[in-house]
């Protein structure tokens, strides 16, 4: 494989995150799933449990999670699913995660997140979608590092949107202290980051044998959107409207086809040693040619200096 060689697969939007895992035993493998307990978590940690993984539900509410392990149990015969706390706002329980885990990681979801919230930081004054979404996230992926090095062809995978063609990560101006805060801005940077970091973790980590790659996983409607205005969804679903009038297709996906890309780069052999790339709708994405606001990838998203920049930035938070 050269660095210019474009990732496909037999899959497609509509596959489903049971379909692209159809035969592939995981028996053996442990893995964490962020956020798994609500929407495009749940289809994640259910897939990978049907194919025998072991899967630790990361998660803010532990009733809830309590609850979505033993609904999967329920469906996929497999006990080993575990639930532990984890707010990615709160470095303290990053830590207390981390410091917690005992073993080898096969498998990390960076799938949590939070969009478009009405403007907060926290504590230690970080914008709080880029301290939910890159900085907890990078605190957790580098704290395991050593159980990731420990697992022999562990993948880490970096959950980001379309949104990231909203915004790059503005380095001179992150915690919107100097810009009006725009929330829908905040959280495009922030999807942004979840890329870089998958950029240069590649870079960083490839003689460990840890491949990192970065996805969108498709408009999905879920708790996600909590804060978006049912008037924003009518703007999307207009533009998603003229933009299908145009012939470029847009429909909804059901969960479980917006856990379908997370779970190939999560767990398929078709992706075994590919690294630091962006994946949607089951394949490499392109490069977003500005024509679509809602495909593609963005150079700046992929760009060896930024993620670097990102990199050192996180380090130091």
């Amino acid at each position: 494989m050269t660095a210019n060689t474009r990732i496909t697969t037999p899959f497609t939007a509509r596959s489903t995150a049971a379909e692209v895992l159809d035969g592939v035993d995981l028996t053996g493998r442990r893995a964490i799933v962020t956020g798994g307990a609500s929407g495009i978590g749940v289809e994640t940690a259910r897939a990978l449990a049907a194919a025998g993984a072991e899967v630790t539900l990361a998660v803010r509410n532990l009733d809830a999670g309590a609850a979505t392990a033993a609904d999967i149990t329920a469906t996929t015969g497999n006990k080993q699913i575990f639930v532990a706390p984890l707010d990615l706002a709160d470095r303290g329980t990053v830590t207390s995660f981390v410091s917690a885990w005992e073993g080898p990681l096969h498998m990390l979801v960076n799938n949590a997140g939070v969009m478009a919230c009405p403007e907060a930081h926290t504590p230690d004054g970080w914008e709080l979608q880029f301290a939910t979404n890159h900085l907890g996230h990078f605190a957790l992926a580098t704290g395991l590092h050593a159980a990731l090095a420990a697992a022999d062809g562990a993948r880490v995978v970096s959950v980001s949107s379309t949104a990231h063609l909203r915004s790059p990560v503005v380095f001179e101006d992150i915690n919107f202290r100097e810009r009006a805060y725009e929330p829908l801005s905040a959280y495009g940077q922030s999807k942004t980051a979840n890329v870089l970091f998958a950029v240069e973790a590649a870079r960083r980590w490839a003689d460990d044998g840890i491949t990192v790659n970065a996805l969108m996983p498709g408009g999905i409607r879920t708790n996600l959107q909590r804060y978006v205005s049912d008037e924003e969804l009518d703007r999307l679903r207009a533009a998603a409207a003229s933009s299908a009038s145009s012939g470029e297709d847009f429909t909804w996906k059901t969960t479980e086809q917006g856990a379908a890309t997370s779970v190939l780069a999560a767990a398929s052999p078709l992706l075994d040693g590919v690294t630091g790339r962006y994946f949607e709708d089951c394949n490499e994405a392109l490069p977003n040619d500005t024509r679509s606001a809602r495909h593609g990838v963005a150079s700046y998203a992929l760009d060896p200096a930024a993620a670097e920049r990102l990199w050192e930035l996180s380090v130091n938070a």
